[in-house]
């Protein structure tokens, strides 16, 4: 068995970010089989255990991740082609009315705040940003399961067989599709449920079977759903809520 940074096996383990295992590491308060580490680049074995000290466990609970009902029109990420980031819709006055979380909003909430995850310019529903290394991963890591839920507008005719073929058997870029979850939600919109993200693939996925999509929303990500949250404004994660 050889030895692993100490900051890789937290992310593999899903305690938090490599970024942010090297900055609990060089505060010291990272334990190894109950010994401090302080040197960035320590290796351990995989089966040592890893414990984190409580001063880190507080500032990870200080962390919030915040869920926005992005509009048509913004980007996820950074500003492109005069578009605005929809970061930008995070303040106080676009907050949710009703988010009970007794938190105040502050400009700290804003830092290293990052999306977990990409939504379409043209596509409208949930978003996530996080401060929480261990949220991100567990949203866009190369390994996430996470269920991503959307509802989705289309025009032109959808015969049985390529229903079929939507919930499994399409290839893009000459890669198959994992398994999906298509359905009719009504005469004119499917729900599609994926556990795969790749670049505007619903929109791909329809343009394969002869449907145009009109409208694209995503609904839930993992157990958490977009609900009653107005378009344009945000809420915080609660604590009671997981992915």
């Amino acid at each position: 068995m050889e030895k692993v940074r100490v900051s890789k096996l937290m992310s593999e383990q899903g305690i938090c970010s490599r970024r942010e295992a090297d900055s609990y590491i060089e505060q010291g308060w990272v334990l190894v089989d109950g010994v401090p580490v302080t040197e960035l680049g320590t290796r351990a074995f995989p089966n040592q255990k890893i414990t984190l000290t409580r001063q880190a466990h507080s500032k990870q609970e200080a962390r919030v991740t915040i869920l926005l009902n992005k509009p048509i029109g913004f980007v996820s990420n950074l500003p492109e082609l005069g578009y605005r980031p929809a970061m930008e819709l995070i303040k106080p006055e676009n907050r949710f009315k009703d988010d009970k979380l007794p938190l105040r909003f502050s400009a700290t909430h804003l830092r290293g705040l990052a999306p977990a995850g990409r939504l379409d310019i043209d596509s409208v529903g949930l978003i996530v940003f996080t401060q929480d290394g261990r949220i991100a991963k567990q949203l866009i890591g190369q390994d996430s399961q996470i269920e991503k839920e959307y509802l989705v507008r289309v025009e032109g005719t959808l015969s049985s067989e390529n229903l079929k073929k939507l919930n499994f058997g399409l290839s893009l870029d000459d890669k198959p599709l994992k398994p999906a979850k298509v359905s009719w939600q009504n005469e004119d919109q499917l729900r599609f449920a994926l556990r795969e993200g790749r670049k505007r693939q619903i929109r791909r996925m329809c343009e394969l079977v002869g449907l145009k999509v009109t409208g694209l929303k995503r609904v839930r990500i993992g157990s958490v759903v977009l609900g009653k949250l107005p378009e344009g404004q945000w809420r915080y994660l609660r604590p009671d809520e997981r992915f």
